[in-house]
């Protein structure tokens, strides 16, 4: 088989199989480098929602002009979305993090208002 050649796996997907020579030896070593399925999506290939930085971070970033994102962002975290996509979860967290810094310091900030 040549480099870059394909082989027929479960009737219509395909395998490429990469050879490389060892230079180093002196001697043509094949090596099956990458045997993956070809023309597959995995849950990674897709773009993210929003931008493509995805809804946890788009709620963080705009969140510092209107604050309640965080809150709905955190709503969402709790409610597992990031089991559809993971890479969801540390723009979520992020959210629910800066949610609660918020509301820690309105809390402060109206105790030391009225007391």
């Amino acid at each position: 088989m040549e480099a870059g050649s394909s082989l027929s796996v479960e009737g219509n997907r395909s395998v490429n199989i990469i050879r490389l020579s060892s230079a180093n030896q002196g001697e043509n070593v094949d090596r099956d480098m990458a045997a993956q399925p070809t023309g597959i999506a995995g849950i990674h290939d897709k773009p993210l929602p929003c931008f493509g930085c995805g809804i946890g971070w788009f709620s963080f970033v705009l969140g510092f002009v209107f604050p309640p994102l965080w809150y709905c962002a955190t709503i969402i975290f709790f409610i597992d979305y990031h089991h559809k996509d993971p890479r969801e979860r540390a723009g979520l967290a992020a959210s629910a993090i800066a949610a609660l810094i918020c509301s820690v310091g309105g809390l402060i900030a109206l105790l030391v208002i009225f007391f």
